[in-house]
């Protein structure tokens, strides 16, 4: 059996897969400052850093750090009146340290010239910065003469202004874009869309799956325990395939025989491997174990659960060939692998400031 997942299922487990994570070549971190303006939106910002942080989650080194820009005093006040502490001014930020600068932005946001942010704006853009605004923030990059001649996501109840005061700058309708240098969101529920393509263009579209599998599970009604977002929003996805897999979810503890999951779809088995291959990327036993050991590796993450009380949970017979599977998958013994979560666990909010910050850590004005 090939070693590590080949299915969908690769993007639910791609943080806890040591091997196949860690063979490639580490990418370098990408400086990412948010500079938020008073009463800035505090869903845009979140939105945003989410995706950073969870991205850095997912991934067997950090791809991003997260920097958090504020006023003279370090906190600014949000839309919601939430306080939060900033890592730094806008007077101490090393914009020429940046490799991406995003201007936080929010319905009650003042829109106008700041001769210190237009300077900083100017500055990180000559040291080869990517330029960004959440919601409105977009309108300080455009009032520094930094949006000329891109295309511009903007909130609605400013389009017509930014298109009078600017017009070399191309005003959309789309809720977010990425032009270029430039990037830009029109709202709150927008910025994690836009944050997603930068993941992607940093680290590739398996740790944006990955990030989606995490931040995007509930945008259905209903969800199942081991739901795949790839699949679960495909409206192309054939109705055998969902019977298949809906008969997979609801028999982990006893698999049944592909030949049985095949008749009662009323598909062919040939047929059933041709839908498998080309919608969940690998053959149906291939997938039905990857689910089965998905299904292990919750269990022992989050229960404490006898190795073989999940043995038998998981549908394998013996404990030895849930180990032998264990491990071919991960890389990993299911003892060292429970081990190692809960040793995470428990030292994750133990780590220092400067380490929090790297995972895009920011505190609010009450000291948290």
């Amino acid at each position: 059996m090939r070693t590590s997942f080949e299915s969908v299922l690769k993007c639910k487990n791609l943080a806890h897969l040591d091997k196949a994570s860690g063979a490639g070549v580490r990418l370098p971190v990408r400086r990412v400052a948010f500079i938020l303006r008073e009463h800035f939106s505090m869903m845009a910002f979140t939105g945003a850093v989410d995706a950073l942080v969870t991205a850095n989650l997912m991934s067997s080194s950090p791809v991003f750090e997260v920097l958090v820009v504020g006023g003279e005093n370090n906190l600014v006040v949000s839309d919601l009146g939430i306080a939060i502490s900033a890592d730094c001014s806008l007077a101490e930020m090393e914009e020429r340290h940046l490799d991406i600068l995003v201007v936080c932005g929010g319905y009650r946001v003042r829109l106008q010239g700041d001769p210190q942010l237009r300077a900083k704006l100017r500055q990180a853009d000559s040291s080869g910065a990517v330029l960004g605004g959440l919601w409105n923030g977009a309108y300080f990059l455009a009032e520094a003469g930094l949006l000329d001649g891109y295309e511009c996501a903007f909130h609605p109840d400013g389009r017509a202004m930014m298109a009078e005061l600017f017009p070399k700058v191309r005003v959309t309708t789309h809720s977010h874009v990425l032009d270029r240098k430039r990037l830009s969101c029109a709202g709150a529920n927008s910025s994690l869309g836009m944050m997603l393509e930068v993941v992607g263009h940093s680290a590739g579209q398996d740790l944006v799956d990955a990030v989606e599998e995490v931040l995007g599970c509930d945008k259905m009604r209903e969800t199942v325990d081991i739901s795949v977002v790839s699949i679960d929003f495909d409206p192309t996805l054939p109705r055998p395939l969902k019977l298949a897999l809906e008969l997979m979810h609801s028999n982990i503890e006893d698999p049944i025989e592909i030949v049985e999951i095949a008749r009662y779809a009323r598909i062919s088995r040939r047929h059933l491997e041709r839908l498998f291959r080309r919608y969940v990327k690998a053959t149906p036993p291939r997938y039905y174990m990857e689910l089965r050991l998905t299904h292990a590796r919750q269990l022992l993450q989050h229960t404490n659960k006898s190795m073989t009380e999940i043995s038998v949970a998981s549908g394998f017979a013996t404990l030895p060939h849930f180990s032998r599977c264990f491990r071919e998958k991960f890389d990993v013994a299911p003892g060292e692998f429970r081990s190692r979560s809960q040793f995470r666990v428990g030292t994750s909010t133990e780590l220092p400031a400067k380490s929090r910050r790297t995972t895009g850590g920011f505190r609010t004005g009450t000291g948290g």
